[in-house]
């Protein structure tokens, strides 16, 4: 939101500077995201006489100047058509920075001449739009003095500071210099200046009406229009053209400068229609049919749905209902007979149909934050005596279609509510004069229960909780005291629960090996949701930010893989995300899970002179994985791994961790074709985790006993077991540590062969198993038992046999 100054000072009765007015207004919630005074750029500018204008001897459009500083003379080559002997204009000497060209000026040569500076136009100056010629001064303007002095008189409108902040969505009222300055006025920076907002009666009947379609009218609650006749559509006013350019608004023409300058000015956005091209007697409010397109005033065509409000005569629709007016029906300079809209519509409405046919406008930006619904009578008046005093000309009576007689929001707030929910207190008749300042009414026959009437403009006042937060920010945060807080407990009880301090934990943990934490969006393409498993209607979404993101994510690891494929596209070649977040697999109740993922592309550390390096494989996933369960409190050696993994999971070179019948996770290669698809190189690897299926540590029962450390040398022993090619490693695992539980400590394996002196179909895997004395050394007899043991048990369980027996 954009305004100057002046135009602030027009609502606003202050004795306070530019920069006290955007000192308060952070504090009033309207942050100041940037203050712009063209007297600043204008400073080296100075004021020079064109003493001698010269055709240049090697260019027919430019001329060498002789140009008097007032301190001496200076030699400028200009190519404007209107340099000439006698002409008072503006220097920019070498060193000064040209704010319209974004460039600093240089002493240098132009076709074999010199030239020491440059003689400016207004839109160089970046005050303006006149870029035809040089600026022109007066005979008598002061030469060798700075321009800024002048440019404060004479081109006031065009010098005036710029203001721009940024407005909450809840803040609709102030996308309105007025809203601004009553806010402003509250918080005791001034006076709210009073406006006319008296009615017109009208001096004839509208030729032309209103008709609001049955099955749209709870959209458009209120609708006003008046019929101009007589007016006379030429340049705006110079005051009125000088501001919309202070802000970046192209004047156009009176009648379209007019609807722009109101839009700005009291946040009341409006379409003038040329009534001439308007056919047939009415116009009509109703959902767009299928197949119908509008021409609108950017001079693009958009088809419309079913669901959008479009504004329609005899010939068709020509306006998208509080986004967009058409080009059909638009004034034009030889426009006579103008037709006015102001209008309520829907905002839910409103947005939903700009953000489907992807138009961003001023209009619609207001009318999705809810606007003034009183305005479209109460500000119709003013409005046509605005126009009536620019344009000229007559105006009809008013014609409004739905219920003008809006009854204000009642709120019951007990003044004593403001320090229970803010700790400061404020005195009521403070209070009163806040709200009231605001523009909100009281009664006050229960003194310790107020009811309030919302003023017609504050849509987003719903309840007690949002007065107090007008007192306060009105009031002043800084009114908040400094006190500690009561210390009930002197040993601190833990701020997370089990169940919280998981994902805190999982964070540090992974950030500790080397992986960086992404935060990605939660939706995805609905093609994307599918091949990872996802993709079903009820998750689509109604109302998607982008059609690119319409569906809600099944799993962590597309976005992730997106997001290294953004990585590795602007150079980065060794990529280690991890994401702890939602995802979505059905509209149930437990649809929604917590899920932990990553993924690894390119090697797992940086190259130097000890180490070369190596890709990451599913073995680093799998490391990764493991170190998470065990930092969540999961026993790894009761896990059992699976081949049967998800379609996105390569085939061959990827596994999951069952606890039970629960399935953990996943990990290991990326299928290839998802790496094709995601523009990652093929053996990307990764991990992804249900956080909810992992077990809470049990609170009750007995505590674990002390761990006792034995005395006892333990022994190792090495067992090379030739089994079916089909038998996994974990199976002989589970099958020896069965066989010896209470002595078998630990299992590895160091060895899978398979070829010569080996069977077709099997395979030799070596494992080390490490046996523990619990309360004598092991004889050589104990160690013949147990080895005996563990061979039995593997071949019962596994159909493995010793290697070479």
């Amino acid at each position: 939101m954009k305004f100057t100054f002046s135009w602030l000072c027009d609502h606003l009765d202050t004795n306070k500077s530019l920069n006290e007015i955007c000192d308060v207004l952070p504090m009033l919630g309207l942050e100041v995201e940037d203050l712009y005074n063209p007297l600043d750029a204008l400073a080296p500018f100075r004021i020079v006489e064109i003493v001698e204008a010269n055709q240049h001897p090697d260019a027919d459009r430019l001329r060498v100047c002789r140009v008097s500083t007032g301190e001496g003379e200076l030699q400028i080559v200009c190519g404007a058509e209107n340099a000439r002997a006698g002409l008072r204009t503006v220097l920019a000497p070498v060193g000064a920075h040209v704010p319209g060209l974004d460039t600093v000026i240089k002493q240098g040569k132009i076709r074999g001449q010199t030239s020491e500076g440059m003689l400016c136009s207004l839109s160089e100056l970046g005050i303006g739009e006149d870029h035809e010629g040089i600026i022109e001064l007066p005979f008598d303007a002061p030469v060798g003095t700075g321009f800024t002095g002048f440019a404060q008189t004479e081109y006031a409108g065009l010098v005036d500071p710029v203001i721009e902040i940024a407005i909450t969505p809840n803040r609709g009222d102030c996308l309105g210099v007025r809203g601004i300055a009553r806010d402003l006025a509250a918080a005791g920076c001034g006076t709210l200046k009073d406006i006319d907002f008296s009615a017109e009666d009208g001096e004839f009947t509208s030729s032309l009406t209103w008709h609001i379609d049955e099955e749209v009218s709870s959209l458009v609650p209120l609708i006003s229009g008046r019929l101009f006749e007589g007016v006379s559509n030429g340049s705006s006013p110079e005051w009125m053209a000088q501001r919309l350019t202070a802000i970046g608004q192209r004047p156009i023409s009176a009648l379209v400068d007019i609807t722009n300058y109101v839009m700005i000015d009291l946040g009341r956005p409006l379409h003038a229609y040329d009534a001439d091209k308007v056919s047939g007697e009415k116009l009509t409010v109703r959902f767009a049919r299928v197949g119908e397109q509008v021409l609108a005033l950017n001079e693009k065509t958009y088809h419309c749905g079913s669901d959008m409000l479009v504004i329609s005569d005899a010939d068709g629709p020509d306006d998208l209902a509080g986004i967009m007016g058409g080009e059909r029906t638009g004034v034009s300079d030889t426009t006579t007979r103008m037709f006015l809209e102001i209008a309520i519509f829907n905002a839910t409405n409103v947005a939903t149909t700009g953000r489907k046919l992807n138009i961003h406008s001023d209009a619609r930006y207001r009318f999705e934050r809810g606007l003034d619904a009183t305005s479209p009578v109460q500000m119709a008046g003013y409005i046509a005596r605005l126009v009536q005093s620019v344009c000229g000309g007559r105006f009809s009576q008013l014609i409004v279609n739905g219920t003008a007689d809006v009854q204000p929001k009642m709120v019951t707030f007990p003044p004593a509510r403001t320090k229970a929910l803010t700790g400061i207190d404020c005195p009521d008749d403070r209070q009163e004069k806040i709200l009231t300042d605001l523009g909100f009414s009281i009664d006050k026959r229960q003194p310790e229960s107020w009811q309030v009437a919302v003023p017609s403009w504050r849509n987003d006042i719903d309840g007690p909780a949002d007065l107090v937060e007008e007192v306060i920010r009105i009031h002043g945060y800084d009114n908040l005291e400094m006190t500690a807080l009561p210390r009930d407990h002197y040993i601190a009880r833990p701020a997370f629960s089990s169940l919280q301090l998981r994902p805190v934990l999982v964070r540090r943990l992974l950030a500790g090996r080397g992986l960086t934490e992404a935060v990605t969006f939660s939706f995805l393409r609905p093609e994307e949701a599918q091949m990872f498993g996802g993709g079903k209607e009820a998750l689509g979404l109604a109302n998607p930010i982008s059609t690119e993101l319409s569906m809600m994510r099944p799993s962590l690891l597309p976005n992730l893989l997106s997001a290294a494929g953004r990585n590795l596209n602007r150079a980065e070649s060794d990529i280690r995300l991890f994401e702890v977040g939602p995802v979505f697999l059905d509209p149930s109740e437990t649809g929604q899970r917590t899920a932990i993922g990553a993924v690894r592309v390119g090697a797992t550390n940086r190259k130097d002179w000890q180490d070369a390096g190596r890709a990451a494989d599913l073995f680093d996933a799998k490391s990764d994985l493991l170190a998470v369960l065990d930092c969540l409190g999961v026993r790894t050696q009761n896990l059992m791994v699976s081949t049967e993994v998800p379609d996105w999971m390569h085939p061959g070179r990827s596994g999951q961790f069952m606890l039970g019948k629960t399935m953990l996770g996943c990990f290991g290669e990326l299928h290839p074709q998802i790496c094709v698809d995601y523009d990652v190189p093929v053996g990307a690897v990764g991990f992804e985790l249900w956080l909810d299926n992992i077990p809470l540590p049990r609170h009750k029962g007995p505590a674990k006993p002390l761990l006792k450390l034995s005395s006892l040398q333990p022994v190792t022993r090495d067992f090379a077991f030739i089994v079916d090619e089909t038998v996994p490693a974990q199976s002989l695992i589970d099958a020896i540590r069965r066989a010896s539980r209470d002595v078998v400590t630990d299992i590895s394996v160091f060895d899978v062969y398979q070829g010569k002196g080996i069977e077709d179909g099997r395979k030799s895997v070596a494992l080390t198993v490490t046996l523990q004395p619990k309360d004598a050394t092991f004889s050589e007899s104990d160690l013949i038992v147990l080895s005996d043991q563990i061979t039995a048990t593997v071949g019962k369980n596994c159909g493995g046999v010793l290697r070479g027996a």
